[in-house]
């Protein structure tokens, strides 16, 4: 790769406006923390192999050739990165593919094995800012909630793309990560006690994450084992937003980078999709509280009842089993209210893409 000629002052630049012009985003800030991010995670080599890479899946020999270099110098360097978790590499028979990845979700997510300090320091400084900036202003998000199945109300029809269990059940290939919310707040001693092993992935990210030995494959049984502890610990269920989810996360409101920041604004429930709101029964409650105790957004207060603010809930459905009077429920939204997650991921990437004005 020494052919590259590598202008390292800008190289960081340039990198920032590539992954800019992703669906997901990656604008620039004041202080310039999104290139210190980049300037500890690639060298100016790599980043200029990153500049090549588009969110398609491409041989080697096609990247070469639009860097004007050495298949043989290049397959290598795609090979290392990907190893890296810089890029994403997929495979079609024996043959290796390589694209751009998104900085959230994807190239931050790809370093849960090697955090340090200093990085986490520079992402949590950038990541409210991203989500407000970039997040905030789109209506395709890239994650959605979907509901605790036992906390839906009885009458309410529920697709099977809001049940954890049947996209699970629906899997082949499925491999479970440690939470890298969850790990780097406890390397700078702000975690918290929740389940450890709390990312699945599914297909092609799936292969990605076991060979890139990010995580370790399960059996759809041991899978739902694994939900299950999920749930009952309170987490928050998040899938990538398609009818055929690559991803479920398992989230806290204390950990999350996404719960977290979405806690802090004024309206939570406009910053995610999700078809359900919980309501409460007055005549059941006992304003015992468990519920308020229980809810990541803040959205139930308790005084001679539980009263749920609409604004601030997701919908999640954690507070429903608490609740030992059945006076908790989730509801489904007005049709006008709901959202259809578009059929895959490639469907919601161009969405988001289309409202940032990238295509």
């Amino acid at each position: 790769m020494d052919q590259l000629k590598v202008d390292e002052v800008d190289v960081y630049r340039q990198l920032a406006r590539h992954l800019d012009n992703l669906p997901a985003g990656f604008p620039a800030t004041e202080s310039g923390v999104e290139l210190r991010i980049l300037r500890k995670l690639f060298t100016p080599e790599e980043a200029t192999v990153a500049l090549a890479l588009r969110m398609v899946p491409e041989p080697a020999e096609k990247i070469a050739k639009r860097l004007q270099t050495e298949v043989a110098a290049v397959a290598a360097r795609l090979s290392e990165m990907s190893r890296k978790g810089l890029i994403f590499r997929a495979r079609k028979g024996d043959m290796a593919l390589y694209m751009a990845s998104q900085f959230v979700v994807g190239i931050w997510e790809y370093h849960v094995n090697d955090l340090n300090p200093e990085l986490i320091e520079d992402v949590n400084e950038y990541l409210p800012f991203l989500l407000q900036t970039t997040w905030a202003g789109m209506q395709t998000k890239q994650l959605r909630v979907i509901p605790v199945a036992e906390s839906v109300s009885p009458e309410a029809s529920i697709m099977p793309y809001e049940v954890a269990e049947e996209i699970i059940k629906s899997q082949s290939k499925i491999v479970v990560a440690p939470c890298i919310c969850r790990k780097e707040q406890q390397l700078v001693g702000q975690g918290c006690d929740n389940p450890m092993e709390a990312c699945f992935s599914f297909g092609a990210a799936a292969f990605y994450y076991e060979e890139n030995g990010l995580g370790r494959a399960v059996s759809p049984e041991e899978a739902l084992e694994l939900l299950h502890k999920g749930l009952a610990a309170g987490l928050v269920l998040q899938p990538s937003n398609s009818q055929k989810p690559i991803n479920i996360c398992m989230c806290c409101g204390c950990c999350c980078q996404v719960l977290k920041n979405i806690k802090k604004m004024p309206r939570p429930a406009t910053m995610i999709d999700a078809n359900y709101f919980a309501e409460v029964d007055a005549e059941q409650c006992i304003a015992c509280g468990d519920c308020a105790v229980r809810c990541h957004m803040e959205a139930i207060t308790v005084g001679e009842t539980a009263t749920v603010d609409l604004e601030r809930c997701i919908g999640c459905g954690v507070c429903v089993p608490v609740c030992n009077y059945a006076a908790l429920h989730l509801r489904r939204k007005e049709p006008a209210s709901q959202s259809v997650p578009p059929a895959t991921m490639v469907q919601t990437y161009m969405q988001m893409a289309q409202e940032r004005g990238k295509i």
